[in-house]
């Protein structure tokens, strides 16, 4: 049985649609279509149902998921642990970041490291899904874990910086700020308006309305850069965004953390080893931003 008509086989069971597992396999439809049948055929039954709506597992097709989803991790253990022992500098380095001002930072910083060593070829992402570390999705992840978790026990877990939050308003639009004009100053509101909701109590300006939705904190900073209320944004953010300025007072308040995770079984890999020392060293230089007490335009 070859595996790699079994990876095309797992990627349409998890998607239902050849477009959208060739996408993740990084092949064409065909070529997704032409390994399954392949493997149809050589089990002699039907492992999908074809339909206008995608691809449905059949029975057949539910108990080869079992046998191929075992398979596909008895792989990734193997392609781990010889990849771990790989005291080379150089190849690639999987990086996912949880939002756009982290990768920024992280691009800046590394690039000395990257030009030191020019074989080692980083691919990064902005994505705050959970990536598979198991499977080898991303070689290291930076994410925000809420105050006072941990990682799970199989991955190497390093905690980076605090995620502080402050008020901000734009410089461009002072009669937002409510010490220059309460009648015009309210909150620029996320989705989830619970979180803000949370994060005001206490606060001298809790009694703003909330307004508006936004689903990032690019639009976040957007939409307050605009003038179309104050927002509450982690310092790292904000700070970066000559544009804002604090509130007076700007009521820090620490809410999450930042951890770098990578898995266990790479925790000897050269590469990866000198990339995590090289991350944590860029945040331990920028910890005045992520914690609050030095205002960039202080």
């Amino acid at each position: 049985m070859d595996w790699n008509d079994l990876r095309h086989f797992l990627a349409l069971s998890r998607t239902g649609s050849v477009r959208a597992a060739g996408a993740s396999l990084g092949v064409s439809h065909s070529t997704v279509l032409r390994r399954v049948q392949s493997l149809e055929t050589e089990l002699g039954t039907r492992l999908f149902d074809r339909s206008r709506d995608g691809f449905a597992l059949t029975l057949a097709g539910h108990e080869m998921v079992t046998t191929a989803e075992a398979m596909e991790a008895q792989v990734a253990e193997l392609a781990r642990s010889l990849s771990g022992r790989d005291e080379r500098f150089a190849g690639p380095v999987m990086l996912t970041c949880c939002d756009v001002y982290i990768s920024d930072l992280l691009i800046r910083e590394l690039t000395p490291f990257l030009e030191e060593f020019p074989e080692i070829e980083l691919g990064i992402s902005n994505d705050s899904r959970s990536y598979d570390l198991s499977k080898r999705e991303a070689d290291v992840a930076i994410r925000i874990l809420a105050r006072g978790s941990s990682p799970p026990e199989h991955l190497i877990g390093r905690r980076l910086a605090p995620v502080t939050v402050c008020s901000y308003v734009a410089r461009a639009h002072e009669n937002r700020d409510p010490k220059v004009d309460e009648s015009r100053a309210r909150w620029v509101a996320f989705d989830d308006r619970s979180f803000l909701t949370e994060i005001l109590k206490g606060s001298c300006y809790s009694q703003l309305p909330q307004w508006g939705s936004v689903s990032s904190l690019p639009l976040a900073v957007q939409a307050t850069r605009a003038g179309l209320g104050i927002c509450k944004l982690p310092t790292y953010v904000g700070e970066m965004e000559h544009s804002l300025r604090r509130l007076d007072p700007p009521e820090l308040i620490h809410v999450a953390d930042l951890w770098l995770l990578s898995h266990t079984d790479l925790r000897d890999n050269a590469r990866l080893r000198e990339t995590r020392r090289r991350i944590v060293s860029a945040f331990e230089g920028h910890m005045s931003v992520f914690d609050g007490t030095h205002p960039c335009g202080a």
